[in-house]
């Protein structure tokens, strides 16, 4: 896959212009500090990949991709954690913080080569594959999202508002929480308190009355423990 990398911060870009250079399929072809030299360059030059910064002077990543007749797969860097949201925007396939590290870099390709490869698939594709392309539309005030459900780490409930964490960003949203369980894969999430849905994938800790997801930590209500317990045991 032909990439480039666009950020005002030499540094970081050096950091990740390396990354692509030592990734075997990716095939490194320019390094923008500038985002309208880059802007300039994807105008007239097809790639297939761009890692871009978002907070960039006098022309945001957003602003640049947004202003692209055509998009290739974006994977976003940044340090700024607020605009996740937007980028569901531009369906940017990940959205990595700053400082990144190699392994949470290729994660992110990762994606990329799995949505290229379901793009190229006939009806033949399997289960496990239509599986990773699920996906539900969230409204969010004026806007709608489009969150893919493996990018949803917990949903947690604060007075009339649920507020969706996720791989990119947080969304709030004023759906009822029985209305988002409705939409939710019934194998992939579960209710275990009265604030709280999870994602059972994304489970990394359980402990007597407590889960931790992203390092969060949520606490299993006794309502919902037998039901809990039953379905990690069937696991």
């Amino acid at each position: 896959m032909k990439c480039i990398a666009i950020d005002d911060e030499p540094l970081a870009l050096e950091l990740i212009s390396g990354y692509i250079q030592k990734t075997p399929h990716l095939e490194f072809v320019a390094a923008f500090t500038n985002p309208f030299d880059a802007m300039s360059f994807l105008l007239k030059t097809p790639v297939d990949m761009v890692f871009i910064d978002i907070n960039m002077p006098e022309l945001s990543g957003i602003e640049l991709l947004k202003a692209l007749p055509v998009l290739p797969k974006i994977i976003f860097t940044t340090a700024y954690s607020e605009y996740g949201a937007e980028s569901y925007e531009l369906n940017a396939v990940d959205y990595l913080m700053k400082p990144i590290k190699y392994d949470r870099f290729l994660k992110g390709v990762n994606k990329v080569a799995d949505f290229s490869s379901s793009k190229k698939e006939d009806s033949s594709v399997t289960a496990d594959t239509e599986k990773k392309r699920e996906s539900v539309l969230i409204k969010s005030g004026s806007k709608t999202y489009k969150i893919a459900t493996d990018d949803i780490y917990y949903i947690e409930a604060a007075g009339n508002y649920m507020t969706f964490y996720t791989v990119k960003a947080k969304i709030m949203s004023l759906l009822p929480m029985t209305d988002i369980l409705k939409m939710l894969p019934a194998k992939e999430f579960i209710r275990i308190h009265k604030s709280y849905i999870i994602s059972l994938k994304h489970i990394e800790i359980i402990e007597k009355g407590m889960v931790v997801i992203n390092k969060k930590q949520i606490p299993v209500g006794i309502t919902y423990r037998e039901q809990f317990s039953g379905i990690i045991k069937n696991k």
